[in-house]
């Protein structure tokens, strides 16, 4: 059996299901982009029947990278006719469809009698589904993959009798996910083989795995599946995703290449990019890294304790089994000043994985030099984190003009705001609990808003007295949230930026919705 292991990355479509992660189509474009540079032989770039930036974001991304490039389609022909047109345009193309399979799928979303008065009725409605749309892809695209979701908790028989008709259908990869994280990994493990033995024709398809995280176990589930006979994983970078994440991408990799003395799999990652898609992902999705995370965490390499220090010293494999340098963390960092031109600032910003056009790279040079205006010296953190604020936002209702804040120990905390929309100018006054409350207050009077806050965090993301904090604010409206990101030298710019970006997003998702009903009428 080939031991070479594809890495099926799904950061744009599963990983983006993160709550509160928000991405524009030109951000998803740039970590499209910086995923081709880590070299992942699939990315699935999203789900293009869902809505029109799905569909733009997927064929765009079809069109930017050479990897396969995966479009998400349920069994439906609507949904595997938008994938294909969303795809049918580049290099490499797959359609990737899916049913579910566990009883608890099937009851819960096939429960109406037109797909059968039983529980075995329904089965054998989704089969002859499943094998229909499969069918129906492969008359599309010749790369194609079927899911049998949730497989973790569906009867072994019925899991091998689908997985059969899939590839008897058409499908060249079937995947196996864990979708709610149940599985342990000698169970998970056990699955995998006995889909080898039960399944005739499993020969004529690669066998990938897609695991959860909601106990902790995705990476191990994922790695006993590739012990079993899975050739494919599905992965996240950082882990992010639905709940508490998927698989993630580094850890997998790293503890493939680390542990070869037990594991005879290879990948063909270049995992010297592991840290710029990590920071790069982390940025644009306003998802903070925890400090401990394993392999890109702030702390992964760092040593305080005297034992471990003293051992490092004398020799660095005492502690470490892997160097910072083969995940591309990087000993020294560059420092762009106030007199750094336009070609340095673009340099070391492709060198971190960021590929600007002129417009884009004029944006960003007018917020560098009013950043090193006020910090003097600016690091790779600093870039990423400027990179990651709003130099990718496609679109902009209202933006901050002017604020001023008046807020002291004996005193009731003011702020004034003026914020421009394209042919409008709003200015309003207001107090709060404290400047940030006044500043929230100001900017609802003014546009004549009043959004539910769910959350408001705020962080020093780089280092020193003159430090960029991040904000990030997240409302909501019914059942969905609208993340805000803001980041400055002064938190309480910072949190207006945050609070309008979020409120800019919220407004948005409403205007569209109201276009398409009326579309509908």
């Amino acid at each position: 059996m080939d031991n070479r292991i594809i890495i099926f990355d799904t950061t744009l479509r599963d990983g983006e299901q993160s709550p509160g992660a928000s991405l524009s189509v030109s951000e998803k474009i740039e970590i499209a982009r910086q995923l081709e540079k880590l070299n992942v032989d699939v990315i699935e770039a999203g789900f293009p029947v869902s809505s029109p930036e799905q569909f733009d974001a997927v064929q765009r991304i079809s069109g930017e990278v050479g990897v396969t490039v995966a479009a998400l389609a349920r069994a439906k022909e609507i949904d595997i006719k938008a994938a294909y047109d969303a795809i049918k345009d580049g290099a490499k193309k797959r359609i990737h469809t899916f049913s579910s399979t566990s009883d608890y799928h099937i009851l819960g979303k096939f429960g109406d009698e037109r797909y059968g008065k039983t529980l075995e009725e329904k089965r054998k409605t989704v089969l002859q589904m499943s094998y229909d749309m499969v069918q129906y892809a492969k008359s599309l695209c010749d790369d194609v993959e079927f899911s049998a979701e949730d497989a973790g908790r569906t009867d072994m028989n019925y899991l091998a009798e689908v997985i059969e008709a899939a590839i008897e259908a058409g499908a060249t990869t079937v995947n196996i996910p864990d979708t709610t994280g149940y599985t342990m990994p000698a169970e998970f493990g056990a699955k995998i083989a006995q889909l080898r033995e039960r399944v005739s024709n499993i020969d004529k398809a690669i066998i990938s795995v897609h695991c959860h995280n909601d106990l902790g176990l995705a990476v191990a589930n994922s790695i006993a599946g590739i012990e079993n006979g899975a050739r494919q994983v599905e992965c996240t970078v950082n882990g992010i995703g639905e709940r508490a994440g998927n698989a993630s991408l580094e850890e997998i990799v790293m503890a493939l290449k680390v542990r070869k003395d037990i594991f005879n799999f290879e990948t063909v990652i270049n995992t010297t990019e592991i840290m710029n898609t990590s920071k790069l992902v982390s940025g644009f999705c306003g998802i903070i890294v925890q400090p401990n995370k394993a392999i890109v965490g702030e702390n992964a390499f760092a040593h305080e304790s005297g034992i471990h220090q003293d051992g490092m010293l004398k020799n660095r494999e005492t502690y470490e089994i892997m160097t910072p340098d083969s995940v591309g963390v990087q000993k020294t960092k560059i420092v762009l000043g106030r007199h750094s031109g336009r070609h340095g600032l673009k340099a070391r910003l492709e060198e971190l994985g960021y590929n600007l056009d002129n417009e884009e790279l004029n944006k960003a040079y007018e917020a560098f030099t009013k950043l090193a205006d006020k910090k003097k010296e600016v690091y790779d953190d600093d870039l990423r984190i400027l990179m990651g604020d709003n130099i990718y936002k496609d679109e902009s209702l209202f933006d901050l003009d002017y604020m001023h804040i008046n807020s002291g120990s004996n005193s009731i905390p003011t702020a004034t705001v003026r914020i421009k929309s394209k042919d409008h100018m709003f200015e309003d006054s207001a107090t709060g609990d404290g400047p940030v409350d006044a500043l929230f207050n100001a900017i609802d009077r003014a546009l004549s808003k009043k959004p539910k806050v769910e959350s408001y965090r705020v962080r020093s993301v780089t280092s020193g007295r003159q430090a960029l904090g991040e904000v990030v604010v997240r409302l909501r409206k019914d059942n969905k949230t609208f993340s805000g990101k803001g980041v400055s030298t002064d938190i309480i710019e910072a949190s207006a930026k945050a609070y309008l970006q979020a409120l800019n997003l919220k407004e948005i998702y409403i205007e569209r919705n109201n276009n398409d009903a009326t579309k509908a009428i």
